[in-house]
C-alpha cells in the first residue's frame, strides 16, 4: 500500500498536471482489487442488455455532490467541504412495453462512476466507487425523482492503530456504498434535464472488520442527463403500443439459505460465519412489487465461540456465565420482518425491517463494543463497558436487510417455480452487522 500513501502525501503539494499522474498511478497499481469489480460490473451490464428493447433511450449524467463527511469518531479529523464527482450510464425504459417499466413511471436504471473527496485527503484519502443505480418518478410528479443504489468503493486511505489512529470509518480497501436522493427536475432543454437533489450517501464494509464506523454523508447535488448523447433514436417513432395493464396479485412462498461473515470485536478480528435460514409468505401485486412476512433463523459462530471458549465475559462469577448453560442456543438469532421487493425482470431490489425476539448473545456484543476504546481480550473486573441504555434495547430488537437479487428465469413471466441467487447488507438498526450471500427459491400460485 506504499503507492497510496505516497498519492496522499503528495496530493495537496502538487500541481493539477501531477496531480492527474498520481492518480492514474494509483488506478494502475488497483487493478487487482478493481478486477473483481468490474466483473461484477460486466455480468450486470450483460443481463440489462438482454432484457432491453431497442426502444430504450441512452442517458449519460454527469453529477456533483456537495456536502459534510459527518464524524465517525470522536477524534475524527476535521473536514472540509465533502465532494463527489459522478458520471452514470443508463437506460430510460419510458417506451419498454413490460408491467415492471410501467407501473414505475419515468424508470431509469444504469451504473455511476465516482470520485470521492471527504475533505481530508491525509486521514480520509479518497474513494472510487461503482454503484447499480435505480431511478423513477416520486409523488405522483414527472419532476420529481427518488434515485437509489447500491454497490463498491475502492478507499485509498484506511483506519490504521499506528499511522492513521483518528480515521476509524472504514478498515478494508474495499467497501458497501449506498446512495440514496430525492431529486427534482429544475429545467430542462431540448437533450438535457437538470435536476437540483437531496440526500445522503454511506460507506462501510457490512461488519467484516474492524474499526468500521462507516462514513454518511448529507449531500446535495447538481446533475444534468443528456438524452441520447450519441444518437436520437429513429425507433422512437416507431415504438410498439404500451399495453393497457390491469391490476393483478398472486401469492408466494419464500425458503432463503444465506452464508455471512463478520467479526465480533477489534480484540475478535476474525470474519467467522454467520448462517440463515428464512421462511415468507406475501403477495406480488402488478407483478412487480412484493410484499411478505417472514420469520428468519440465524446462527452467528463468533457468538458460540466466545460462549464456548469460556471467554472473558462468560467466566464463573462474571455477567454472562449463564450462557455456557445453553451455548449453541445462545448463539442463534430468531426474528419476524415485514419484506418488501421491487422486480425487475430477472433483478430484485429488496429491504426487510424485522423484530428479533431472540438475540441473546447480542449483550456480550454491545458490552464490548460500547465500552473502552480497544476492549482487550481479557477484560478487568470493574471495567466500565457498554450500558444497557435505550441505543441498546432499539438496536437488540430492530434488524433490516438490503441487497440485490438475480433470478434465474425473469419474473415477467410469471414463473410457478423460480430460484435466486442475492448479495445483501444485514443491519442492528442501521448499524452494520454482516455482510451476506444467499441463494432461495421462490413458489407461486393464486395467479389472476
Amino acid at each position: 500500500m506504499g503507492y497510496i500513501l505516497y498519492f496522499n502525501h503528495h496530493y495537496d503539494t502538487v500541481c493539477g498536471a501531477q496531480r492527474t499522474v498520481y492518480l492514474f498511478s494509483v488506478l494502475k497499481n488497483m487493478r487487482r482489487h478493481l478486477l473483481f469489480l468490474f466483473l461484477l460490473v460486466s455480468l450486470f451490464l450483460q443481463a440489462q442488455e438482454n432484457n432491453q428493447t431497442n426502444h430504450n433511450n441512452r442517458i449519460i449524467t454527469p453529477e456533483i455532490l456537495l456536502g459534510k463527511t459527518l464524524p465517525s469518531n470522536t477524534d475524527f479529523p476535521q473536514t472540509k467541504m465533502y465532494k463527489q464527482y459522478l458520471v452514470s450510464i443508463s437506460k430510460d425504459y419510458t417506451y419498454t412495453p413490460r408491467e415492471w417499466a410501467q407501473r414505475l413511471k419515468g424508470l431509469q436504471t444504469g451504473l455511476s462512476l465516482g470520485l470521492t473527496d471527504f475533505g481530508q485527503l491525509d486521514s480520509l484519502g479518497m474513494a472510487i466507487s461503482l454503484i447499480p443505480e435505480i431511478e423513477f418518478n416520486a409523488f405522483k410528479s414527472k419532476r420529481f425523482k427518488i434515485l437509489t443504489g447500491l454497490g463498491a468503493s475502492y478507499f485509498t486511505k484506511k483506519y490504521d492503530p499506528v499511522t492513521n489512529p483518528n480515521n476509524r470509518a472504514v478498515s478494508t480497501d474495499i467497501t458497501w456504498a449506498f446512495r440514496f436522493l430525492i431529486k427534482y427536475k429544475l429545467y430542462s432543454t431540448k437533450n438535457i434535464d437538470w435536476k437540483l437533489g437531496v440526500g445522503l450517501s454511506h460507506h462501510s464494509n457490512g461488519h467484516t472488520k474492524l474499526d468500521n464506523r462507516g462514513y454518511n454523508i448529507l449531500v446535495g447535488s447538481l446533475s444534468g442527463a443528456v438524452n441520447y448523447p450519441l444518437k436520437k433514436s429513429s425507433n422512437l417513432e416507431n415504438k410498439p403500443p404500451i399495453p393497457q395493464y390491469q391490476k393483478s396479485k398472486y401469492n408466494y412462498l419464500e425458503l432463503r439459505a444465506g452464508h455471512g461473515w463478520n467479526v465480533l470485536a477489534e480484540a475478535f478480528n476474525t470474519t467467522k460465519a454467520v448462517y440463515t435460514l428464512s421462511g415468507e409468505y406475501g403477495y406480488v401485486f402488478s407483478n412487480f412489487f412484493k410484499v411478505g412476512l417472514g420469520a428468519h433463523y440465524r446462527f452467528y459462530e463468533h457468538y458460540y465461540d466466545y460462549i464456548n471458549n469460556n471467554e472473558s465475559l462468560v467466566q464463573d462469577t462474571r455477567e454472562f456465565e449463564y450462557l455456557k448453560q445453553h451455548p449453541f442456543k445462545n448463539a442463534t438469532n430468531l426474528s419476524v420482518y415485514i419484506n418488501t421487493e421491487i422486480l425487475l425482470d430477472h433483478f430484485g431490489l429488496d429491504f426487510s425491517a424485522g423484530v428479533n425476539l431472540f438475540k441473546e448473545a447480542y449483550k456480550i456484543d454491545w458490552r464490548i463494543n460500547e465500552g473502552w476504546v480497544n476492549t482487550p481480550r481479557e477484560i478487568p473486573l470493574g471495567w466500565v463497558l457498554g450500558e444497557f441504555n435505550s441505543k441498546y434495547k432499539l438496536k437488540k430488537t430492530i434488524n433490516t436487510r438490503l441487497g440485490i437479487k438475480y433470478y434465474l428465469i425473469s419474473t415477467h413471466k410469471k414463473p410457478r417455480h423460480n430460484l435466486y441467487t442475492g448479495v445483501h447488507l444485514n443491519t442492528n438498526l442501521g448499524q452494520a452487522d454482516f455482510t451476506e450471500i444467499t441463494v432461495g427459491y421462490t413458489y407461486s400460485f393464486g395467479k389472476q
